[in-house]
């Protein structure tokens, strides 16, 4: 049954490019008004979908419906749908104001109201000192609020946005972030975002859509995806994540178990089903992980031991490397601590040993699968 408040639903959508699947069944609704990404690797299907609800590609299974309607075989100028391509797709002979009132002119809007149209967007995305410009004589970052202003005149239903930031430096990727999250905020349109930056994709979504393969591995937050990946698939390319081998030896009441975790007793806690015997894979984010020195009041409780093998300062943070006891030298982990008042220094040795623990809870346990 369609949701009620999804702007955009593909239902069974699969599509072929001869012998290559490169979406399988997708299943997807896209609420009015939400920002949207698309994040997986290259050739995980994600732009292929963009360009299925753009209608430059049509699906070889299923069904596309837009604000209701059956889109399938409508053609692209015809759908309340626009889209911001990687390379911006400027004109380079028609000034600023020429380039986002073109569409416009095609439509044969009155002159007067195109005009009062185009001056609004450029006010829009703070672009009103430029419209005699040229493209060539704008920065990257200008051209692109250009194409989104070209983008958006037309007042669409949903803006589609091909991976906008790849041409941009890392300051100017991060500063268009913030500037595309509040004009779409400003703006009221319905987002759909693609990328393969996990940054970039939790900085700036109401809910993620991580993809691979052709699939949808899972849908949610950015806090969803990052602290319960729906698998190891998901957890390991979303951030840096510590991996470890488990076996299940005892539940020991509704979502507390005992595992045997890198050879260690330890205490887990997840909603998943094990039972005894199980090989699971016990995951933790970096930040999650504590460090003790041997010294140190360790908290009560099991722990798993290992060696220093390098420390990385990173400013507000250091990344801890430490080397677990065990054979063939033992699983490597990474740690990440954060300075704060009380932490003068964050030092250790290489070599030393030390002990590792985590906040019960903060575990993710996922069948070894």
């Amino acid at each position: 049954m369609a949701d009620q408040d999804c702007i955009i639903e593909l239902r069974g959508v699969s599509k072929r490019f001869d012998d290559l699947l490169a979406l399988d069944g997708i299943d997807l609704g896209i609420r009015n008004g939400e920002f949207l990404t698309l994040l997986g690797p290259s050739g995980c299907g994600k732009t292929t979908i963009l360009r299925i609800l753009s209608g430059f590609e049509a699906p070889t299974e299923g069904d596309v419906f837009i604000a209701g309607r059956r889109v399938n075989d409508m053609p692209p100028e015809r759908r309340q749908v626009n889209t911001v391509f990687q390379n911006y797709a400027l004109f380079p002979h028609m000034t600023v104001e020429a380039n986002v009132g073109f569409g416009l002119r095609m439509q044969r809007t009155d002159r007067a109201e195109a005009a009062r149209r185009v001056a609004d967007v450029l006010r829009t995305v703070h672009m009103d000192g430029f419209a005699k410009r040229r493209p060539g004589r704008l920065s990257g970052g200008q051209q692109q609020r250009v194409a989104i202003a070209r983008a958006v005149v037309n007042n669409p239903l949903v803006l589609l946005l091909d991976e906008p930031f790849s041409a941009l430096d890392a300051k100017l990727r991060k500063a268009m972030q913030l500037e595309i999250k509040h004009l779409q905020r400003q703006l009221g349109i319905t987002f759909v975002f693609v990328t393969h930056d996990q940054q970039e994709a939790f900085a700036m979504s109401d809910r993620v859509v991580v993809m691979n393969e052709g699939r949808i591995e899972q849908i949610g937050s950015p806090q969803e995806i990052y602290e319960n990946p729906a698998n190891l698939t998901v957890a390991r390319f979303v951030g840096d994540i510590n991996i470890l081998d488990a076996t299940i030896a005892e539940k020991i009441n509704g979502v507390r178990y005992r595992a045997v975790v890198e050879g260690s007793s330890m205490p887990v806690e997840t909603r998943r089903s094990f039972a005894p015997g199980d090989d699971v894979k016990v995951l933790l984010r970096p930040e999650d992980l504590r460090v003790w020195r041997a010294v140190d009041e360790r908290p009560e409780g099991p722990f798993l031991t290992g060696r220093i093998e390098e420390t990385v300062y990173k400013g507000a943070t250091v990344d801890i490397i430490v080397r677990l006891e065990g054979e063939d030298g033992g699983k490597t982990l990474l740690a990440q601590e954060y300075f704060n008042e009380d932490d003068q220094e964050i030092s250790y040795a290489t070599g030393e040993t030390v002990a590792v623990t985590w906040v019960n809870g903060w575990e993710v346990v996922l069948p070894d699968a």
